[in-house]
């Protein structure tokens, strides 16, 4: 039973993670119908300066927080220099933020190295919780993860449902020139949710870097586990997201757990399988 529960906390643990990544990227590929296969380099880039800045400041906090804005900056940057004039050609915008994810690979190679790098855990994270029943103990970082993505997830899910914000973002996409003629400055809405997710990218970087390590090849395989999470869930759902980061989370670390040799078909599968009952993923709309 504990070696079960602990796989169980595993897999929510590490859906949390892919939530805070996928969550950033389906609010640019499932609300803007932007393809952005650079997210998986902004993911590993956001942990890079978590990193950076915990050395300089001696605050974790304050590397979570400078990897967000500082990933969101350049998420922007890259939407207002390189993707606006094309967001609606699909193969070109794929084929720009391919370009752009390798550039930024080779610098974060030749600027940090092919070592593993980790974000040192605070203090008041460190050690393991007694959950009082089982024998269970688990580490207290891990689960501030899962509490982190929970309280995420429940800010977007308010923020895009609930506000006037949000409700502009999503008329925006399904009729932007309607929304253009009531006065509203579309493009800088846009430009904010682009922000906004790539913010969430280098949060999730950060935060990863502290569960996990931080080195090449981390940025195709959290691009790839997002993708997978948001066509599970559905393109342009917080919630989708947050029951797809679960689905996958679960199947991989279990199936890891008890037939290891199966796991990444498994996980593979599970998206094969939705795909072939709900085109447009559990929780998303159809075309």
């Amino acid at each position: 039973m504990r070696q079960a529960l602990t796989i169980g906390l595993n897999g929510l643990t590490l859906a949390a993670l892919y939530f805070l990544v996928a969550s950033g990227l389906t609010l640019i590929f499932g609300m803007m119908r932007i393809v952005n296969l650079a997210h998986g380099a902004f993911y590993l880039l956001g942990g890079y300066v978590g990193w950076s800045v915990l050395q300089r400041s001696e605050s974790w906090g304050l590397g979570l927080v400078g990897a967000a804005i500082a990933i969101g900056c350049v998420g922007l940057l890259m939407y207002e220099v390189l993707l606006r004039r094309i967001e609606k050609e699909d193969m070109r915008v794929a084929l720009v933020t391919i370009g752009v994810s390798l550039i930024m690979a080779d610098q974060m190679l030749l600027s940090y190295g092919g070592v593993a790098y980790s974000l040192r855990t605070p203090d008041w994270l460190r050690g393991a919780f007694d959950f009082g029943f089982a024998g269970l103990v688990y580490p207290r970082g891990r689960l501030f993860t899962l509490v982190l993505a929970i309280v995420v997830g429940i800010a977007l899910w308010a923020f895009i449902t609930r506000t006037r914000f949000g409700m502009i973002i999503r008329a925006g996409v399904d009729d932007r020139d309607m929304v253009s003629a009531t006065g509203i400055n579309v493009r800088v809405v846009f430009a904010a949710v682009f922000f906004l997710g790539s913010a969430l990218a280098g949060l999730g970087g950060a935060v990863g870097g502290t569960t996990f390590s931080l080195s090449p090849g981390t940025d195709i395989e959290y691009l790839l586990y997002s993708l997978i999470v948001v066509i599970v869930g559905g393109m342009g759902s917080i919630t989708g997201v947050a029951v797809g980061a679960v689905l996958v989370g679960l199947v991989s670390q279990f199936a890891l757990g008890y037939i290891p040799a199966w796991a990444s078909i498994l996980t593979f599968a599970l998206m094969i399988l939705v795909l072939a009952v709900r085109p447009q993923g559990i929780l998303g709309r159809a075309a």
